[in-house]
């Protein structure tokens, strides 16, 4: 049976994005571009939309340019775009040495950009395509950027922000804890065999989301909060990916419960501006913080966590990434 969810409520006034600058993956279209918009619409001095194609950035870019929202406010922050292929560590290392050069302070960085696919394949790294676009990548963005968002909150006097988007779906569809990940294989590995692959592998990647969010709430939670948020069922082309049948059923169910991109969005400026300090680490639903999968609060889960960790971090290594100062 159908549930309707609650309602999202309008962003506090007085929420104030000025002076900020915010990079956003996956942004030019869906949940992504919706956020960027309404930063606009707070005041962002400066806006990123991280994407695949340069062309569809700037497309992004003209359409909010010409929102009559948008134009009403008389909004001037700059947007850009910067090439960004979450399927591809190298493309994500060149994207972090762009930033570094060209951007001198970063307010807040909104991991947005994600698929879901229900057929197995390879990513241009090697990956499990839905985890190296959902989690690792990002991952190496986050440490890669992570000096810089330590030197703004330092200018700032306050901190900065990592958010990701994140689902419910790890909550009951998970299947990382029924897993028995050998000790001579690493975690990436096991989950890049096409034997461990199947429906589970989304809320797989958003239960991976929520444990790297531990970890890097961990890293200086004085300075950068880390969190990670479920916008709903949203009114998004999510599903374009995924079997005809199946995703003609998910677009119905959408049309008939789904959350407008608009109240969609106002969960990720909760996350990346008006949620507290308490939020590092954690995991948001419907604007509160929730419970994330029940696993990750076992000793089985932060053993995992520790492990997955470990095993990251070896793996971006491998592949280039600085990771100044981490261990």
């Amino acid at each position: 049976m159908l549930q309707l969810q609650s309602k999202i409520p309008p962003t506090p006034s007085g929420t104030d994005a000025r002076g900020k600058t915010i990079i956003i993956t996956g942004a030019n279209s869906g949940l992504g571009f919706e956020a960027a918009r309404q930063f606009l619409l707070l005041g962002a001095s400066r806006i990123i939309l991280a994407c695949r194609s340069l062309e569809k950035g700037q497309q992004a870019i003209a359409a909010l340019q010409a929102d009559p929202e948008v134009k009403k406010v008389k909004a001037t922050g700059l947007l850009e775009t910067f090439e960004l292929d979450l399927d591809d560590y190298q493309s994500g290392l060149r994207f972090a040495k762009r930033v570094k050069a060209e951007v001198q302070e970063l307010d807040i960085l909104l991991n947005n950009g994600g698929i879901a696919a229900m057929s197995y394949q390879l990513s241009k790294s090697g990956h499990e395509k839905l985890m190296q676009v959902n989690c690792y990548t990002h991952i190496l963005i986050c440490l890669e950027l992570f000096p810089l968002l330590r030197s703004t909150a330092a200018i700032r006097g306050s901190p900065t922000r990592i958010t990701f988007v994140g689902s419910a779906t790890q909550i009951k569809q998970e299947s990382v804890s029924k897993a028995t990940i050998p000790s001579s294989t690493t975690t990436l590995s096991y989950f890049d065999d096409k034997s461990t692959f199947g429906l589970a592998r989304y809320a797989d990647s958003k239960l991976f989301v929520s444990a790297y969010v531990r970890r890097l709430g961990l890293l200086a939670p004085d300075e950068v909060i880390v969190n990670n948020l479920c916008p709903g069922l949203v009114q998004t082309d999510l599903d374009q990916n995924l079997p005809a049948p199946l995703g003609a059923l998910m677009r119905l169910v959408r049309r008939l419960v789904a959350r407008t991109v608009e109240e969609g969005g106002r969960t990720l400026i909760h996350a990346a501006v008006v949620a507290s300090s308490e939020s590092n680490g954690k995991f948001l639903r419907n604007n509160q913080i929730s419970p994330a999968a029940a696993f990750l609060d076992t000793p089985e889960g932060e053993a995992f966590i520790d492990r997955l960790w470990r095993d990251t971090l070896q793996d971006l290594r491998a592949v280039g990434a600085g990771l100044e100062g981490l261990p």
